[in-house]
């Protein structure tokens, strides 16, 4: 890929952007920080759990024996000798003809083998009646039981010396909670990236200066670090750099000093801009191509940056945004050692005609599904400075390059931005 003027598809350029990733090195961290990383280590249990046998229900621990005979018409009547709540136990033995009040979690008593629901004795009724009475000394019990009814066994979850979490796994709020079940305050997973994030051009303002004439608010430092952030990384932002070679110099400097994983720039790129950015990261770096077959986002540059991975963005926020989806956002997933990389998708049915450059096509689209059929409608303006038309859209309807125009009633495939509950 030496002829940096030629423009190459949108599969060739992810290719070659995915072949300069891979997996970062794991770190160890406090559980709740794993959430939605990868796991680096397997994880095997040093318990069982529960760790003993426990009470599925409120009711009374009993022998099965001693209910054999039980029903409704013909109860069986047992003396009360103890009661047992979640979080204590009790030295106490079930005898025959005994029985024990036993809460919801509470450790099975000696002698017991068995749990009666208290909606299957006379507590039941009286629980119902008289409140606020002593506990009775007797309960009639109408359920004749099996061994181990209502009775959580030790292990029933878990056995000690199990794999729970396997190497890889992505972790969600349950793998967290099973963590925290072990007593494991830490554990190993894959570290985030660390994206740096440059904005470039004389044009542009902090968020927080007034507009004045020829001047526009630089709202691709937020989207793009809110971006880095969805998809798990950590944005280092490093404000705007002025369209001069000392300033862009030394802000790719700062940016590498702080041990970046990735390099994004916005802005500078496209034919015709001044060659400042350019020549800056033909100087400072390797550049492998700038122009992808693709709308928007045809200005799109790779190379390395004294050996860093950088994606040059468009300027024009809607190409940024959607160039992120198809580039940095994969590359991001490599680094995080996960494999699933592309976007959830639908296949859904226009309601428009829509034109297209002949370029691979990415048109903003809201979907919503009717009838068991995804349906797809365009966001109004599509220009690439509308930000309006990713702010209305859940998905990105995907037009073939070659193609320039699909009318109503085709089907396309939508790449889903986001998966609101009234697409499902």
């Amino acid at each position: 890929m030496t002829d940096l003027a030629t423009m190459i598809s949108v599969d060739e350029a992810l290719e070659y952007i995915l072949k300069h990733f891979k997996p970062l090195e794991p770190e160890e961290v406090e559980i709740l920080e794993a959430l939605d990383r990868v796991l680096a280590e397997d994880v095997y249990s040093n318990m069982d759990i529960p760790p003993f046998a426990n009470s599925a229900m409120d009711g009374y621990a009993v022998r099965a024996a001693d209910t054999a005979e039980a029903s409704r018409e013909n109860p069986v009547t047992l003396r009360v000798i103890a009661d047992v709540a979640a979080g204590y136990t009790t030295e106490t033995r079930v005898e025959p003809g005994t029985t024990i009040r036993i809460m919801t979690g509470a450790p099975l008593p000696e002698g017991a083998d068995t749990v009666i629901r208290v909606e299957d004795t006379s507590d039941w009724i009286r629980s119902r009646h008289e409140r606020g009475r002593e506990p009775s000394t007797e309960v009639k019990v109408y359920h004749a039981a099996e061994p181990r009814e209502h009775v959580r066994p030790a292990g029933e979850d878990i056995h000690r010396g199990a794999l729970i979490l396997s190497r890889g796994t992505i972790m969600r709020s349950q793998e967290i909670g099973v963590l925290a079940s072990l007593g494991k305050t830490t554990v190993s997973v894959i570290r985030r990236p660390r994206v740096a994030i440059l904005a470039t051009g004389d044009e542009l303002l902090t968020i927080d200066e007034p507009v004045t004439p020829g001047k526009i608010r630089n709202s691709n430092e937020y989207s793009n670090a809110a971006l880095v952030r969805r998809y798990g990384g950590i944005p280092v932002r490093l404000g705007i750099a002025r369209d001069n070679v000392e300033d862009l110099t030394a802000k790719i400097n700062e940016g590498l000093a702080q041990n970046v994983d990735l390099f994004l720039t916005s802005a500078g790129v496209s034919v015709g801009d001044y060659d400042v950015v350019k020549d800056v990261l033909n100087t400072e770096g390797e550049m492998r191509f700038w122009q992808v077959r693709m709308k928007p986002g045809k200005p799109l540059a790779f190379g390395l940056i004294r050996g860093v991975p950088l994606i040059g963005l468009p300027g024009n926020p809607v190409s940024s945004m959607v160039s992120f989806e198809q580039f940095v956002r994969p590359a991001m997933l490599v680094m995080e050692s996960k494999t699933r990389l592309a976007k959830p998708a639908v296949e859904a049915i226009l309601e428009e005609d829509v034109t297209n450059s002949g370029r691979r096509g990415f048109v903003r689209v809201m979907v919503d599904k009717r009838d068991g059929q995804y349906y797809a409608h365009t966001t109004g303006k599509q220009g690439s400075g509308v930000l309006t038309s990713m702010v209305k859209a859940n998905g990105l309807a995907v037009i073939p390059e070659g193609v320039k125009l699909v009318k109503a009633g085709e089907k396309v495939t939508v790449q889903m931005l986001d998966w609101p509950e009234s697409v499902e």
